[in-house]
């Protein structure tokens, strides 16, 4: 497995992923194997988040590439504006670039700890911004294999955990740990995320539907690490198992300290996107 670098939270994917929804730091956890499962997961759910903490915000740029079952591909231009809100979930702005027929379409999330997040979407050719609902969080976003509960950062509060055990995974040593949405509305009954001991990144993540069949996996690779603390993954491939359709996302031009604020991130302010 390749660990190059960049993803923005171990347990995020996505983009910000996102993704976003970094493990950072160099200490390895210190888990006792005859701890309980449960306070193990939530360990290792806790130390990854602490150790992404402090970036403030970013900017990046995001090719995403969807195929179908028969290897034929699309490709979606985004940029992607991430902001640190202390003490509770990121805000989150994706704008689709191109192609034509999607430029201006926008993503605003609102994340929170023990709230339900807040979202919304932009349609530019209706002119209408649209909140999504928890009822329909596990659609798919864009015709992406990731669904809008995806998008967000995955709120250690939003869960339940369960430490499973330590594999290799390349040339790593990875705990798997699964965690249980709180939220029953979720697409999901359950995740399995593989993370490395030493940094806590995100490598694998498996989604089981509502009736515990594997529906898809998110790889996670080529990570870099950014103001010598973060890491975060330039690659993430979502691939349903179901439909054989797959959405890979690739980061590039990530900037971090832009001065952005709560002002770039309003429902507002969607419609002046440019």
């Amino acid at each position: 497995m390749n660990h190059s670098f960049f993803h923005r939270r171990p347990y995020l994917y996505c983009m910000s992923c996102l993704a976003v929804w970094a493990f950072l730091s160099a200490r390895t956890p210190a888990l006792s194997q005859e701890a309980d499962p449960e306070a193990q997961g939530l360990k290792i759910a806790l130390d990854a988040r602490e150790r992404g903490e402090g970036f403030g915000d970013f900017t990046a740029s995001q090719t995403m590439v969807l195929r179908n079952r028969g290897g034929q591909e699309s490709r979606r231009q985004l940029r992607l504006q991430v902001l640190e809100v202390p003490g509770d979930g990121d805000k989150n702005l994706f704008v689709f670039d191109e192609p034509r027929d999607v430029k201006g379409t926008a993503l605003l999330i609102h994340a929170h700890r023990e709230e339900e997040d807040e979202q919304w979407l932009y349609l530019p050719a209706l002119r209408r911004v649209k909140r999504i609902s928890s009822s329909n969080r596990s659609g798919s976003f864009m015709g992406s294999e990731f669904a809008y509960e995806d998008m967000g950062t995955p709120e250690v509060e939003k869960f339940t955990y369960r430490y499973l055990r330590e594999e290799p995974c390349g040339d790593l040593t990875c705990t798997v740990s699964e965690r249980i949405p709180v939220d029953r509305r979720s697409g999901y009954s359950r995740q399995e995320v593989w993370q490395d001991q030493q940094e806590l990144r995100v490598w694998k993540v498996h989604y089981y539907d509502r009736k515990k069949a594997h529906l898809k996996t998110l790889t996670v690779a080529d990570y870099r690490q950014y103001l010598d603390r973060f890491w975060y993954a330039s690659t993430m491939t979502m691939v349903n198992h179901i439909t054989g359709k797959s959405t890979t996302l690739t980061w590039t031009e990530l900037q971090f300290q832009n001065n952005l604020d709560d002002n770039d991130f309003t429902r507002t302010g969607l419609r002046r996107i440019r």
